[in-house]
């Protein structure tokens, strides 16, 4: 079976076991690499054994793949369909477009960049979300996906949102449900899925749910103003799918999550709002359930509460079996399943029977079709990180950098003579793919002489202590950001520190901050006003290129 070709027709529903159609609702986590050594996270990721046994015997109804490289992604893709037993559902988390998981392709600026522009000229910010999303949805086929998990159609109007952070579009209803049906519509501008998360609402909290069960004490009048007219922009966009989220709404649900609450999912989001596409829980292996309930009920529960897809679970062969037995006990009724599996076949459909020819021109080419042309690149690199897409993601980056101080800065101003120092704080040196010896944040201040040391949220205390026995000129470069299963408090007060101890041994000459703007307003009201400073809402490549050209001035 090659990858989008839009001749796959789907088997009739009725020749599946109800086996096959609960392991139809499973979507599991699969390296997003080829081989079994390149596995990251093994406690998620199961060997090629394994994972070809769910998708070809069990019949696993879609896969998640994390991380990876653009051209090794058409391969695995092409792998992943050949095993399964039916036409698969690969998804991935691109809320920044395909380059966010995938290196190679287009990364564009988190989504509150386009929230920030927004406040300036909503039809700019407008036009770029809708491109965001075409470039997405496009690159993604040309590699072999065909779910998009976003975009976040969450309110982040909690500055101490440690998870949703800038994947938010903004902290108003009115721009996030502009911008996120802007992206919707350039999405389906190609047959496949796009999901609007994390349903009723995810950011007005302090709290991750990647660790801990978050708690809104919100009125329904609270959540009809602010949470819930995003959601219902983006059914009014034609989303195909709608993501829970693992939170307590106490006004509607005080005793279970959202995720397996049917008050929330079958009340509100399929009652109340009209919904009737694919609902999909969060990852079930998140702490905010895997906590508090059993590996095996979670998927029960969610299902009951009226998920369709099950996504992530932490042993997916015994949750399929938890549910069979379910079944068979009538727990759950035939009907319930096949009532979930009969959208998920409509999904498919749309993805693989209802492409038009001008949509293949994304599609991954054929075996065939590639030795046809062996001389040639293969045809899906001619729609991966177009000049045209760049120039968007450029365009988006200048336009919402944000600069103050004394600009450019000079190196006479900096005492060159005392030594200087690139000073980079991460908050995972193992787990940070946007930092090299190559990258703009280390490359360029190396040619100007700056030694680099390198800190993340383990080394911070240990760089305090150099910093105040040895006090050299340094440039403080900051990547900040929330992240999923990493608690940013931490990270958040080691920068403070780094900061303030910079301050006060006056030997910090400079400073980039990419990531949430929230630092750079803390940051501002310490800063002494003739010090340079540039932000960015991108951590990337061009997003360090144009923060460091701006603050050194162009090379």
């Amino acid at each position: 079976m090659t990858v989008f070709e839009n001749s796959i027709a789907l088997p009739d529903l009725e020749n599946l076991s109800i086996e096959e159609q609960v392991a139809q609702m499973f979507v599991i986590r699969a390296s997003g690499h080829l081989f079994d050594q390149q596995i990251r996270f093994p406690i998620w990721e199961p060997p090629a054994s394994e994972l070809r046994y769910l998708l070809q015997e069990v019949g696993v109804g879609g896969v998640l793949l994390p991380v990876g490289n653009a051209g090794e992604l058409t391969v695995r893709a092409q792998q992943l369909q050949a095993w399964a037993k039916y036409p698969l559902l690969i998804a991935s988390d691109i809320e920044e477009g395909v380059g966010q998981r995938f290196e190679g392709a287009t990364w564009f600026p988190p989504p509150m960049a386009l929230g920030a522009l927004a406040a300036k000229d909503i039809t700019r910010a407008q036009q770029y979300a809708e491109e965001m999303g075409s470039v997405t949805a496009c690159e993604a086929l040309a590699l072999g996906l065909n779910w998009i998990l976003a975009p976040v159609v969450d309110v982040n109007n909690n500055p101490d949102n440690p998870v949703i952070n800038i994947r938010s579009f903004g902290e108003t209803p009115e721009i996030v449900s502009s911008l996120v049906s802007a992206f919707i519509r350039g999405a389906r501008k190609w047959p496949i899925l796009t999901t609007a998360k994390h349903f009723p609402g995810h950011g007005d909290t302090a709290v991750d749910s990647h660790l801990q069960l978050p708690v809104l004490p919100h009125s329904p009048e609270r959540l009809n103003t602010i949470e819930l007219p995003p959601f219902a922009a983006a059914l009014a966009a034609g989303v195909d799918a709608v993501m829970s989220a693992h939170l307590v709404i106490s006004c509607w649900d005080a005793e279970k999550p959202a995720t397996l609450s049917e008050k929330i999912l079958t009340g509100q989001l399929r009652q109340k709002l009209g919904f009737d596409g694919l609902i999909v829980t969060d990852a079930l292996v998140m702490g905010a359930l895997a906590n508090k309930y059993a590996p095996e009920e979670a998927p029960l529960l969610a299902l009951e509460a009226g998920a369709d897809i099950l996504l992530m679970p932490l042993n997916p062969a015994a949750a399929i079996k938890a549910v069979c037995d379910a079944v068979a006990k009538a727990r759950i009724s035939p009907a319930r399943i096949r009532k979930s599996v009969e959208r998920i076949w409509k999904a498919k459909r749309r993805i693989y029977e209802q492409g038009s020819e001008k949509n293949s021109n994304c599609s991954t080419p054929t075996v065939q079709e590639s030795r046809k042309t062996e001389k040639q690149p293969p045809a899906f690199i001619e729609k991966i990180a177009t000049p045209a897409a760049a120039k968007t993601v450029t365009s988006i980056l200048r336009e919402t950098m944000i600069t103050g101080g004394t600009l450019p800065l000079r190196l006479e101003q900096s005492s060159a003579s005392a030594g200087l120092r690139n000073l980079i704080l991460v908050d995972d040196l193992l787990n940070c793919g946007f930092i090299g010896y190559h990258t703009p944040a280390i490359a360029f201040p190396q040619k100007l002489g700056y030694q680099l040391i390198l800190a993340d949220t383990q080394s911070a205390a240990t760089q305090i202590e150099l910093l105040r026995k040895s006090p050299v000129p340094t440039l403080l470069q900051m990547f900040i950001r929330g992240n999923a299963f990493r608690d940013s408090a931490a990270l958040t007060a080691a920068a403070e520190n780094l900061f303030k101890t910079l301050l006060i041994s006056e030997t910090l000459i400079a400073i980039a901050i990419y990531g949430s703007p929230y630092i750079l307003e803390r940051f501002l009201t310490l800063l002494p006003a003739n010090i340079p400073y540039v932000f960015s809402y991108a951590q990337s490549i061009p997003a360090q290129a144009l923060a460091l050209e701006t603050l050194f001035g162009c090379f």
